[in-house]
């Protein structure tokens, strides 16, 4: 099964980075003061050649902060060798759901990736429901990726998220197969009253398990639907809180907003930061603690 990649005009060669391990904040760093900044975080990074070039663009322009980077792809390769190259904060995008590309690998890491993918993408519910019969796939899929991230960056994965969010699915969860006290992409946040009651209760439950297990931002938005007023609210947010915005630069539309300013929004006054880290003082704090705080819900 192999991936959709994003429809993408020809890039220029890109260039690429290492992620040091984030230290975790003392008292001291919580309660100082920082400068309001937005966390923009690109994926699919080393997903293709074309990807990668997009993303390196846009890390030189200085409109995103960091990358999460697939391994076992076509271009995971050379795409860490631009990440050290130029200093680019690096977290991993686990792969559950689509092909990997690369040339030579071992018949059994295709075997239990392509069962997982199976799986996850049955039906639009399968994340939610463990899967016994398949514990020892997800088991080598994320651990086979965790190795290779190791010897592809020179370090252990410090930060986590997942293609299409898988690394929130329910084995993995169940099987504690992401790093203790990593950072960790918290499932979407969503504005009142845009949720079922059923659906705002899961995610506070699970929000409240991520919480006990890892770091994480304050809130999660993807990109799209990229309208004026969404937009402005969560660079708002930005100003109080620690805000990942979650970006695919190898779509053309995402790309084209990216590069022509769509994030700078004067009356916020709200930077894109330079390298992907927790600052706020709620980081990791479970999501409806602060949601009430916001009058929001997430």
């Amino acid at each position: 099964m192999q991936c959709e990649v994003p429809r993408t005009a020809d890039a220029e060669q890109p260039a690429n980075g290492n992620d040091p391990a984030l230290p975790r904040q003392s008292r001291t760093d919580r309660s100082k003061q920082r400068e309001p900044i937005l966390i923009v975080n690109a994926d699919d990074w080393a997903l293709s050649v074309p990807a990668t070039n997009r993303i390196l663009e846009c890390v030189r322009a200085g409109v995103v902060s960091s990358v999460s980077a697939m391994v076992f792809m076509r271009d995971s390769e050379r795409a860490a060798e631009l990440a050290r190259e130029h200093t680019i904060h690096s977290g991993i995008h686990l792969n559950l759901t689509c092909g990997f590309t690369a040339p030579n690998l071992p018949q059994r890491l295709q075997d239990h990736q392509q069962r997982t993918a199976a799986f996850l993408r049955f039906r639009r519910f399968s994340r939610g429901h463990f899967n016994p019969l398949l514990a020892r796939s997800f088991d080598y899929a994320v651990k086979a990726q965790m190795e290779e991230f190791e010897r592809l960056y020179g370090a252990r994965p410090a930060r986590v998220d997942g293609h299409h969010n898988m690394h929130l699915c329910a084995n993995v969860l169940v099987q504690d197969l992401l790093p203790r006290q990593a950072v960790v992409r918290r499932i979407e946040s969503f504005a009142a009253g845009e949720k079922s009651a059923m659906e705002r209760l899961y995610r506070r439950m699970l929000d409240r398990l991520l919480a006990r297990r890892y770091r994480m931002p304050d809130y999660f938005f993807a990109l799209l639907p990229m309208e004026a007023a969404r937009i402005h609210r969560i660079v708002e947010l930005a100003r109080t809180s620690t805000v990942e915005l979650g970006t695919h630069p190898a779509d053309d539309s995402e790309y084209a907003f990216l590069m022509n300013g769509g994030l700078a929004d004067p009356g916020a006054n709200v930077g894109i930061a330079q390298g992907y880290g927790l600052c706020a003082s709620e980081a990791g704090k479970p999501a409806a603690a602060i949601a009430r705080r916001a009058g929001r819900s997430a």
